[in-house]
């Protein structure tokens, strides 16, 4: 079968939690590994590869459930695990490769992918496609995986970027739910007006949607091209910042979003329970599809998924899948198809996934997602099935930011609040943007 590779324009993707890690990862001077990693030794007797992840001990369980059975299918191979908490896990990777002995099978996260892999540490995944067929996972996902032409890791699973809305704060209001298949942003700012003006002081239509996702989602839509180039410039323009800024600076002296003050005071990565959603102070919120357990959890609140709005009336789709994780290949393995054996196990598997389930994201393998949904909770249930009902519907044209990029996030929440507060205008905000960004990815 073979690797199908996504088109390649579009969005950098999600690392905040990554960013800690990355100076461990730009000390390497070569990472490559000691052969071309595309056989094996030929020793022609059993394997042994090597497995690493992070987590906690739950996620250690399961993953050794998933490797029995996967051991049970190919006696010949033993899988040896390598889990490790978070805050060590990415400095003993960085460790391994510039000593060129990594782990066979790596978890990767964010950015790490293209790190890697421009490092030269991580496989082509099109020399084990045999071994590792892709015809089966989104398209758009890959993508989170795929640069420079290359397909180096594949996702371990996916979430999306979203609206959740409070259908209690809309009920209150009077405010009907939009139809999420044809809503634009003037719909938006709209239905937020609507909600703030029919609620309770505190409670808002909308919290205020600014952040680098929310940035990357509608530069695409009106332009095609999210945040970043192919060769890993930056693509968004100053105009479409100016636009963005003058809509959403609008809402908030309107009241349809909090004031600057409370939207500062929210600001950053606030943990679920302490955003306006899981206060059910607001009816509508940008966020990940997987944080809706938590944002349910937290608000006491049946809360749902929608599209975003303007999906079907710009130059393209604005929302993504995301990869949760990814696995990758370390480039200098000894045994490479059956590595990329036990990769085609865990992501392609319904047995790997009955064990696994959600915990690294929902099946990128729409067949696999499908068979493990009655498994899930109420929750997980309704993400796994939003993911469904938009998989089709979602761009597959992304990119992977570049080196730096993750300073992106904290660059538009800083000239978020001095727009906001007044501190600077739309427009010399928006240049300030593309000022740093570059400043930052160069």
């Amino acid at each position: 079968m073979t690797m199908r590779h996504p088109r390649g324009r579009g969005p950098a993707r999600r690392r905040a939690a990554l960013a800690a890690s990355a100076a461990a990862l730009l000390t390497l001077a070569a990472c490559g590994g000691g052969d071309d990693g595309t056989g094996t030794d030929g020793s022609g007797g059993d394997v042994t590869l090597r497995f690493s992840w992070w987590g906690n001990d739950d996620r250690a369980r399961i993953t050794q459930q998933a490797i029995d059975a996967f051991e049970a299918e190919h006696p010949d191979i033993t899988v040896e695990g390598e889990p490790l908490d978070f805050e060590g896990y990415f400095d003993r990777l960085a460790t391994s490769v510039a000593a060129r002995d990594a782990p066979d099978v790596i978890t990767l996260g964010g950015a790490y992918p293209r790190e890697y892999g421009d490092r030269g540490a991580l496989l082509d995944l099109s020399t084990v496609e045999e071994q590792l067929p892709t015809d089966g996972i989104d398209a758009a996902a890959l993508s989170n995986g795929f640069f420079s032409g290359v397909q180096y890791s594949v996702p371990t699973g996916v979430n999306t970027y979203a609206v959740v809305v409070n259908p209690a704060v809309f009920e209150a209001a009077g405010v009907p739910l939009p139809d999420d298949s044809s809503w634009t942003w003037d719909d938006f700012v709209s239905i937020a007006q609507q909600i703030s003006d029919a609620s309770p002081e505190g409670t808002y239509g909308a919290a205020d949607p600014t952040s680098a996702d929310t940035l990357d989602l509608y530069a695409r839509q009106h332009t095609g091209d999210g945040l970043y180039t192919e060769d890993g410039g930056l693509a968004i323009e100053a105009g479409t910042l100016e636009d963005w800024w003058t809509m959403t600076k609008a809402m908030s002296e309107s009241g349809a979003t909090p004031p600057a003050t409370v939207t500062a005071e929210v600001g950053g990565q606030p943990s679920p329970e302490q955003t306006l959603m899981g206060r059910g102070l607001a009816g509508m919120q940008f966020d990940w599809s997987n944080q809706l357990t938590a944002l349910r959890t937290a608000s006491g609140a049946p809360l749902e998924l929608l599209r975003a709005p303007g999906e079907t009336s710009g130059a393209e789709p604005g929302m993504w899948l995301q990869a949760s994780q990814s696995y990758a290949i370390y480039s200098g393995s000894d045994h490479p198809e059956e590595a990329a054996m036990l990769i085609d196990f865990l992501v392609n598997s319904e047995e790997a996934a009955s064990f696994i389930l959600a915990d690294r994201g929902l099946p990128a393998n729409a067949e696999v997602l499908e068979a493990i949904t009655p498994q899930l909770d109420e929750n997980t249930a309704a993400q796994a099935e939003f993911i469904a009902a938009i998989r089709d519907h979602v761009s597959e044209e992304l990119i992977i930011g570049p080196t730096g990029s993750t300073e992106t996030r904290a660059i538009v929440q800083r000239l978020n609040d001095e727009v906001l507060f007044d501190r600077m205008s739309v427009a010399e905000a928006a240049a300030s943007v593309v000022d740093q960004v570059t400043a930052a990815i160069q």
